[in-house]
């Protein structure tokens, strides 16, 4: 993808979206950043000198067309990349409704919305969508059903959206990191009661680097599903 490209990012606060936001605002290209309330939206504005930001929660999908429709969109987007998360482990038999909706809303739901949202741009600029998915969308443990869920649905998302905007030249990627040092993987040892060791895990920027590998691909071929595991 050739400089001045503009990409639209969920989770660019930390993590693994913080470095990818790092990377391309390094390279030149124009970024939008979503945050879910105006002042991270200016914390990530000082972060990334430059950047455009994007208002609205994740966690209520419903409002993100209310609260989208009172800020400028971009008119192009290259690539629209889902990297937010959330993660609230425990037995099926103790998990509420309120964290499944939780999960669901913001891993599965809020994306497939914020793709309905760009995909005429995306469309227009045969353009990319990445869904950073999980191990967790490929298999599910103990413990971790409503995440798991989300993901499975988020993989299911990324293959149906594929099918059906191949045509239009828009392609789509699924990513799927073991474990990735970040504060969510400092959040999900503290839930499974262990020591959390950042060194044993995979470094963000690793993932950062195979998301701009299938971003930068030619256009004769797409990556559609990629697993990064962790290599120590």
């Amino acid at each position: 993808m050739a400089g001045m490209a503009t990409h639209v990012i969920t989770g660019a606060g930390s993590g693994i979206g913080a470095a990818v936001a790092r990377r391309l605002h390094a390279r030149g290209d124009d970024l939008v950043l979503h945050a879910r309330d105006a002042g991270r939206a200016k914390e990530l504005a000082a972060q990334f000198p430059g950047a455009k930001t994007l208002v609205g929660d994740l966690a209520d999908p419903d409002k993100l067309s209310w609260a989208f429709s009172h800020q400028g969109l971009p008119d192009r987007v290259d690539s629209l990349l889902h990297i937010a998360g959330v993660v609230d482990l425990g037995p099926v038999g103790d998990l509420t409704p309120k964290s499944w909706r939780h999960q669901l809303n913001v891993n599965l739901i809020a994306p497939a919305e914020l793709t309905r949202h760009f995909l005429p741009q995306l469309r227009a600029d045969r353009g990319h969508v990445i869904f950073v998915n999980s191990g967790a969308g490929l298999s599910a443990s103990a413990e971790w059903s409503a995440y798991a869920a989300s993901k499975h649905g988020l993989k299911a998302l990324a293959d149906s959206l594929r099918n059906e905007e191949h045509d239009n030249g828009v392609r789509v990627t699924s990513v799927y990191p073991g474990r990735t040092a970040s504060p969510m993987q400092a959040k999900v040892h503290q839930q499974e009661g262990k020591e959390y060791d950042e060194s044993k895990w995979i470094d963000p920027e690793s993932v950062a680097t195979t998301i701009l590998m299938a971003l930068d691909l030619p256009r004769d071929a797409e990556v559609n599903d990629l697993t990064v595991r962790p290599g120590n």
